[in-house]
C-alpha cells in the first residue's frame, strides 16, 4: 500500500502572521511549523503502517525552502520519505492551483490513499481534499473521526453535522481521506526517530518535473486576491478589581454583560 500524506508549513501562531507587499503571507518573517491538522494525518498513516507490512508512507509538501521542515517533522513521526515541490512560480497559489500541483505530484508518486488534515490553519478553507479527489478521479472521505483499512477498502466514521448521530463511510482504494482531531492523538516522536529522520530521503520536484506550466499557478493565475489586510484590535489590558466583594461582583457582572458573556 502506498500512502501519500499532505503536510503544510504554517506560521506557528496566528498573532505572528506577517504579510508581504503583495499581501501574501511572508513565511520567511515568522516562525513556522507543521500544522496541527496534518499531524493527525501523519499519525493515521503511521498507525496504518503499524498494522500492515506492505506500507510506504510519503510526506508531500509544496512551498518555499523552509517548508522542508514540515517534511522532517513528518519523517520523524513515521513517514518513510518526503517530496518537496519547490518552485518560485508557486508563490501566491490559491486553492485550485494548489490542488492542481498536489494532484500532479500524487499521480507521479502513485497512491492507494492520500491522507490530509481537514483544513489549514492559515487559510482554513477546507476545500483541498475534495478538489484533490476530483482532480484525481477518486472518492473523497472528508472530516473523518475514525479510519480503518481492509485489503482494498477504507472504512470511516464522522459526525453527521447536526451533532445527533454518526455517519459510516466506505470507499474503495484509491481514495483521498481528511481526518479530524478526533481521529487519534499524535504521538510525540522518540529521540531516535528524530535523529533517523535526518537521514531519510527528501526529493525536490519543480513544476517542470510535474509537467505544469507556470502560467497555471501563482499569484497571477489566482482566481481570488486579497484586497486589504487589517490587524485585529489589541485586546484591552487586564484590570484588577480592588473594591469590597459586593462592589467588585457588580463591576464584574457589568463587564461580562457588556462583553455579552452573560
Amino acid at each position: 500500500m502506498k500512502i501519500v500524506v499532505l503536510t503544510k508549513h504554517v506560521p506557528q501562531a496566528i498573532g505572528e502572521v506577517s504579510f508581504g507587499p503583495d499581501l501574501t503571507v511572508d513565511r520567511s518573517a515568522v516562525r513556522c511549523r507543521l500544522q496541527d491538522a496534518d499531524e493527525y494525518a501523519v499519525e493515521q498513516a503511521a498507525r496504518i503502517a503499524c498494522r500492515r507490512l506492505d506500507v510506504q508512507v510519503t510526506a508531500l509538501t509544496m512551498g518555499p525552502s523552509g517548508a522542508s521542515a514540515a517534511l522532517r517533522t513528518a519523517l520523524a513521526r513515521g513517514a518513510d520519505e518526503g517530496v518537496h515541490i519547490l518552485d518560485d512560480a508557486l508563490h501566491g497559489c490559491d486553492a485550485p492551483a494548489t490542488s492542481l500541483v498536489l494532484a500532479a505530484a500524487c499521480s507521479r508518486l502513485g497512491f492507494d490513499v492520500v491522507l490530509c488534515g481537514t483544513a489549514s490553519t492559515d487559510s482554513a478553507m477546507s476545500v483541498i481534499p475534495a478538489m484533490l479527489a476530483e482532480r484525481l478521479g477518486v472518492p473523497a472521505l472528508c472530516r473523518c473521526d475514525t479510519l480503518r483499512t481492509d485489503e482494498d477498502l477504507l472504512h470511516a466514521t464522522r459526525d453527521d453535522g447536526a451533532g445527533v448521530g454518526t455517519e459510516n463511510l466506505t470507499a474503495a482504494m484509491p481514495a483521498v481521506v481528511s481526518v479530524t482531531d478526533r481521529s487519534g492523538e499524535p504521538r510525540y516522536p522518540r529521540f531516535e526517530a528524530i535523529a533517523d529522520a535526518r537521514q531519510k530521503l527528501v526529493r525536490t520536484w519543480s513544476l517542470a518535473d510535474l509537467g505544469i506550466e507556470t502560467t497555471h499557478v501563482g499569484l497571477a493565475a489566482a482566481a481570488t486576491k486579497v484586497g486589504k489586510v487589517t490587524r485585529a484590535e489589541t485586546p484591552p489590558a487586564t484590570a484588577t478589581v480592588t473594591e469590597d466583594p459586593q462592589t467588585a461582583a457588580v463591576r464584574i457582572a457589568d463587564f461580562l454583560t457588556q462583553q455579552q458573556f452573560l
